[in-house]
């Protein structure tokens, strides 16, 4: 196609205008020939441009009109644009489709929201979980269509890195994981997952490690009193002195497990601690002080930091415990005059109360999975240091119950810091 630049349209226009001036000069005619012209290639222009409106207007699969230089250059520009555009249309189609067919076909409730909420698309798994209509409740706001109060407030405070667990507004029985995330610019996509089988195994889990907690204490506790009674005794036989030792120990040992185990189920029985009672936290410290002192071989050096102007509300003998595993594997997984510090304060955004000491650290692949119950970074030192290995899951579930989280920093050889950290509404200060 030949390239028409501006001054060949110039020349076009130029050159009648010359030539009437020429003529009006030649014959006298004044200024008539000269606007007679004009008038013609003004009108010629907007014929053209006529042309061009009514063929845009037609829409596309239609032929262009004909016409000579920078005007037919034009339509065939924007013809060929369009005919590029057209391709690129269905292609982006297609795949649109594609994405519809497979997000379809899933049994997860798929919905695609836009940036103000209002539902663009949902497969028919969203009717079965979440009772959405897929052609109905194109364009409604999804807050109006579920109202799970816990819902709307997850969905409102934008963070969604951990999955939500609600029960379906369609069957009560059916429980679902939610999870959201953002594309394109503010979009949503939530997927919906049925995950009732795992919520009942896992309440099945709770009630039979609770059950199995109290049948346990009642017997364990008469063993163990006996085993007492007949080692305080002693006998004529010093086997059967070793023998009734032995299973003293066994019997002791056991015997955390299970207070423990009881402990865990109680704070998962109940979501969320009372925020009523506030307490001052160096009290708490002094008695935890001592207790991670007695469980410690050989001496450390345990300081407390504590802001006396801040106090924490919540469940204090849960804050405790919390606590006092914290403390208690510090001093367990530290040496000879390591150090130890309990600390309390507020930052911009939280109060702090935190555990650092000064001991072996913790590679950071094991960090993660800290919080799993009866999980050992090294299994063959779970004997010389003791514990259950239910302290950390103790910590996590206090921490959840009272709307906080713990952090976990570490470096090998230099140490780790646990810092818990409360919201600032369950922060008060006092006199």
């Amino acid at each position: 196609m030949r390239y028409y630049g501006w001054k060949t349209e110039l020349v076009r226009v130029v050159l009648p205008l010359a030539a009437a001036a020429v003529f009006a000069t030649a014959f006298d005619l004044g200024v008539w020939p000269v606007f007679i012209v004009a008038a013609v290639i003004c009108t010629w222009l907007l014929w053209q441009l006529q042309r061009l409106s009514d063929w845009l207007y037609r829409g596309l699969g239609t032929e262009p009109p004909e016409a000579i230089g920078m005007w037919g250059q034009i339509f065939d520009t924007i013809y060929d644009m369009q005919k590029h555009a057209s391709g690129d249309r269905d292609q982006l189609q297609a795949i649109i489709d594609y994405l519809h067919s497979s997000f379809a076909s899933m049994s997860d409730a798929v919905v695609m929201l836009d940036r103000h909420g209002n539902i663009e698309w949902c497969n028919d798994a969203a009717m079965d979980l979440l009772g959405l209509r897929r052609d109905e409740d194109v364009g409604l706001q999804l807050l109006n269509l579920v109202r799970n109060p816990n819902f709307v407030a997850y969905y409102e405070a934008e963070k969604y890195a951990m999955p939500f667990e609600m029960a379906s507004p369609v069957n009560s029985e059916i429980q679902l994981s939610l999870s959201i995330s953002f594309f394109a610019e503010g979009n949503r996509l939530l997927f919906a997952r049925d995950v009732t089988r795992t919520h009942r195994l896992e309440k099945m889990r709770k009630d039979f490690v609770a059950n199995v907690s109290h049948e346990l204490r009642t017997p364990l506790t008469v063993i163990n009193g006996y085993l007492e009674t007949f080692s305080e005794h002693g006998g004529d036989n010093p086997r059967w002195d070793r023998a009734i030792d032995q299973m003293l120990r066994q019997s002791r040992r056991i015997h955390p497990l299970i207070q423990d185990l009881m402990l865990l189920s109680r704070l998962e029985s109940v979501p969320q601690a009372s925020e009523h009672e506030v307490m001052r936290i160096r009290p708490l410290m002094e008695m935890v002080r001592e207790e991670a002192l007695a469980a410690a071989k050989g001496n450390r050096q345990i300081d407390i930091e504590c802001d006396d102007a801040i106090a924490l509300k919540g469940q204090a003998t849960e804050i405790r415990s919390a606590l006092s595993n914290l403390a208690v594997n510090a001093a367990r997984y530290t040496a000879e005059d390591d150090r130890i510090v309990l600390r309390w304060y507020q930052d911009d955004s939280h109060g702090v109360l935190e555990v650092q000491d000064s001991g072996i650290g913790i590679e950071p692949q094991y960090i993660p999975r800290l919080t799993e119950r009866f999980y050992r970074v090294d299994q063959s030192r779970s004997l010389d240091t003791g514990g259950t290995g239910l302290g950390l899951a103790i910590v996590k579930h206090v921490l959840l119950r009272h709307r906080a989280e713990m952090k976990i920093s570490s470096q090998p050889g230099h140490g780790s810091t646990f810092s818990c950290l409360f919201p600032r509404s369950l922060i008060t200060r006092v006199n």
